[in-house]
């Protein structure tokens, strides 16, 4: 068959990924759709996939795409004759110290917010879930009745006949070997036939990439950054078992296995701590089918407990070695989702071993993304927009990819950081913070202070699902910013300078509140989506008449730039990232003023910089731009010093602090402290399918500005009322503590979810925020209800408010 020369969408990989992406832009009704496959269907990771569909996910959104996943497998033999051996024969999770069984727990409970079902297990109810266990050690475990298995290689072929039933051109040995670009747009890809005999160019209006481990690759043709990196992945498959019948699917993630039963053989796979980085010098282009060589010393230990886990394992011989390649990303979340660099290039890679379970949801997610040209709902967990430039670095994923194979079945502690491929990327002040015993955590590749420990204290974290090693260290700086003054490092949120003669009206039409302000006034504001959702959670500080100093949190900074630049119309505006250009302290607490007036000769007085302005000082022998505004609800100032000045305004600042009581404060404390002033955290309690006045961000929004992404959802939310309110809880047990993601239980019934926790140290308790289905009820209807949250099982009584717990007014931030 001749491929086309033009087309609307050239798919480029032709695994489970790449044909789900096929079969559901068909589904929409796109008919010009091209799949070019380098060798055969699933040839890459695909076809030695161990099947495995688990529902449960870390986010609610994340779990909705699981679940799609199974439902769409379960339909696609009756649609397309081809069999996807999905069976429903449901999982159990054994857990082996107390610590895992904790995390199962409060998965456990995480399932039931999200309405996947799951049974909580004490030992000998693992052992009656699965007979052949031997559970000596084992703590409990959880069941989860939906989960299943499949065959990858038949869900990929389905998949793909179902999107050429319906018109698609799926064309194997057919390999992409350059992408022609114009700009910021791609105009389309050249192939060649595998044995060289033919070759051509599509034109095309877009593509997607979904090479797996070819991905990286295929991205710099493209000119986008898709950091991922291949492992060697392994697995035994034993002979037959006499009497072996179908059998959940079995993870003991403590001893890095898991097991499915398969034709009455038995597979046992592995994600080993130290993973095997592969193809560090590239895959060979001969790569069809192929495994990687045997390395039995480096799978030994897992098949060891195995057996002692699963004694039959002993009797059995061993099939099948076998050891194949799977691509995995730096933070363990695959990439989906239109590239930052590129405004028609779109990507659905990374999977991380997750792929079978996430490829229908991941398809179908993207499709819907496409076909409309905006989110379908809140993918913040896997948007490619996250990642950044210097993650591309190919030495950066060799040293990750160690760590991130592994971490899939690690404990996964709150506050757990990532080990390897740190140190990147750190602000003017690590070395003197460092100095003073901060412990570091990574975010972006930023080094951030997240805590400091105590003389002769060791600086480094001891994780649980209890208090850790640094609960009473953040407790004394949240003490010092209530009652005294602390500062901590803000360097790594990002700093846009958007300037030109045009740049009133572009924020003013891209921002729900009026950045047409005086200079020196700071306004806080979101970007909204059509629907009134929220893109971008931000402050906007007007430097002059025709600049501004856009602020965003760090981990977005890469993605609220993108959306800013793909909403320039002809505007003159030049939109720059000046991260890096300054360094930033905060300084807050009732203490602040008198810090900042030991350092500076400058007037800080509520008359000379009222709350919500900036104004240029000098700071000891320096120059400094201080903005007065405050994420933890107290007197402070943000420090904003050029990086060639940065040390010695900590110096200058630090030695005045001294006869204040100044202490150092982590990333941590702060949002301990913004949490009791119930300020929003943008991905969790804020997101692009977040209504903003249901976020209760109304005061953000000023409808009278004539034209404003979002404006006319604003209005008609504001005519028809609202459906749910952001609540903030207070647990009145000060003993258990809230991450996220737990029950929310609204008069003896699950009505949603935390979308944020963290403890409180001043009002002596676990603190959350949620979202409260209120549909034709008033505020004090909501107040009068009796609350709960789900801790681990448990339900612990919360108050419920709409208005800060903690200083209500705002009058400690205005003092």
């Amino acid at each position: 068959m001749a491929l086309p020369t033009n087309a609307r969408v050239v798919i480029i990989g032709g695994g489970v990924v790449g044909c789900s992406v096929a079969y559901h832009l068909t589904k929409l009704g796109w008919t010009d759709v091209v799949l070019l496959e380098r060798k055969q269907l699933t040839s890459g990771t695909t076809w030695h996939a161990a099947g495995l569909i688990g529902q449960l996910r870390a986010s609610s959104n994340m779990t909705k795409l699981a679940r799609y996943s199974a439902e769409l497998y379960t339909g696609l033999e009756a649609e397309t004759g081809v069999a996807t051996g999905f069976r429903q024969v449901g999982s159990v999770s054994a857990a082996l110290t107390g610590e895992r069984l904790e995390e199962l727990y409060r998965n456990a409970a995480m399932a039931r917010a999200f309405g996947v079902p799951v049974e909580e297990l004490s030992p000998a109810e693992v052992k009656d879930r699965y007979p052949h266990l031997n559970i000596d050690g084992v703590t409990g475990g959880v069941w989860l009745p939906t989960d299943g298995q499949a065959d990858p290689a038949n869900i990929a072929l389905a998949l793909a006949k179902g999107a050429r039933m319906r018109g698609a051109v799926v064309s194997e040995r057919s390999k992409v070997t350059g992408i022609r670009r114009e700009g910021r747009r791609v105009t389309g890809v050249d192939w060649v036939s595998d044995d060289g005999s033919d070759q051509g160019h599509i034109t095309c209006d877009m593509i997607v990439n979904c090479a797996g481990m070819w991905g990286h690759e295929v991205g710099r043709m493209a000119g986008i950054n898709v950091p991922l990196h291949a492992c060697e992945h392994f697995y035994i498959v034993s002979e037959p078992i006499e009497g072996l019948t179908q059998m959940p699917v079995l993870r003991v993630p403590d001893e890095c296995a898991y097991y499915k039963e398969d034709a009455g053989k038995m597979m046992l796979g592995a994600f080993e701590p130290n993973a095997k980085p592969w193809g560090m010098d590239g895959i060979p282009d001969s790569f069809e089918f192929d495994q990687l060589p045997e390395d039995f010393d480096h799978f030994e230990p897992i098949l060891e407990a195995a057996v002692n886990r699963l004694p039959m394992l002993a009797e059995a011989g061993i099939h099948t070695f076998f050891n194949g390649p799977e691509s995995f990303t730096p933070d363990d979340a695959y990439h989906l989702g239109l590239a930052p660099e590129m405004d028609n290039v779109w990507v659905a890679a990374g999977f991380n071993s997750i792929g079978i379970q996430s490829a229908g949801g991941a398809g179908h997610a993207l499709s819907l993304w496409m076909d409309s040209g905006e989110k379908p709902f809140d993918l913040g967990d896997v948007d490619i927009s996250r990642m950044q430039p210097f993650q591309g670095n190919k030495h950066y994923l060799f040293e990750r990819s160690k760590e991130t194979l592994g971490l899939l079945y690690a404990d996964h502690f709150p506050y757990r950081q990532k080990a390897t491929a740190r140190g990147v990327r750190r602000t003017p002040f690590h070395a003197q913070l460092a100095e003073k015993g901060a412990v570091f955590g990574e975010l972006s590749g930023w080094e951030r202070a997240n805590w400091y420990a105590n003389p002769g204290q060791e600086a480094e974290y001891r994780y649980s699902w209890r208090r850790q090693n640094f609960f009473d260290n953040v407790a004394a700086e949240h003490a010092a910013i209530r009652t005294g003054v602390g500062m901590y490092d803000m360097s790594s949120f990002g700093k846009l300078r958007v300037e030109g003669r045009d740049a009133e009206r572009f924020l003013n039409r891209i921002c729900g509140a009026d950045v047409a302000v005086p200079v020196g006034r700071i306004v806080y504001t979101q970007f909204l989506n059509s629907t009134a959702g929220i893109e971008a959670d931000v402050t906007v500080t007007r430097l002059s008449e025709t600049a501004y100093l856009v602020v965003t949190p760090a981990a977005t900074r890469q993605a609220d730039q993108t959306w800013m630049q793909r909403h320039l119309r002809d505007e003159h505006v030049v939109i720059t990232d000046v991260t890096a250009g300054e360094g930033v302290l905060a300084v807050m607490g009732p203490n602040a003023r008198a810090v900042l007036q030991a350092v500076s000769p400058n007037d800080f007085s509520n008359e000379a910089n009222p709350f919500g302005t900036a104004q240029e000082i000098e700071l000891g022998m320096g120059l400094a731009r201080v903005h007065r505004v405050s994420y933890v609800g107290e007197l402070g100032w943000e420090i904003y010093v050029g990086a060639d000045m940065a040390g010695h305004a900590f110096e200058t600042l630090w030695q005045a602090g001294q006869d204040h009581g100044l202490k150092l404060c982590g990333m941590h404390v702060m949002d301990c402290c913004r949490i009791e002033k119930a300020f929003r955290h943008f991905g969790h309690d804020i997101t692009c399918e977040d209504h903003v006045l249901e976020a209760g961000l109304g005061f953000a929004v000023k409808t009278d500005k004539p034209d404003f992404i979002g404006r006319d959802a604003v209005l008609a939310k504001k005519e028809k009322g609202l459906e749910k309110r952001l609540v903030q809880f207070r647990l009145t047990d000060p003993e258990p503590l809230l991450y996220h993601n737990e029950p929310l239980i609204r008069d003896g019934e699950i009505v949603g979810y935390l979308s944020s926790g963290a403890y409180g140290h001043h009002l002596g308790g676990a603190i959350g925020m949620g979202y409260v289905p209120c549909a034709g009820e008033s505020a004090a209807d909501v107040l009068a209800s009796t609350y709960e949250i789900d801790v681990m099982g448990t339900r612990v009584r919360a108050e419920a408010s709409l208005k800060p717990m903690y200083d209500p007014t705002g009058a400690r931030t205005k003092a």
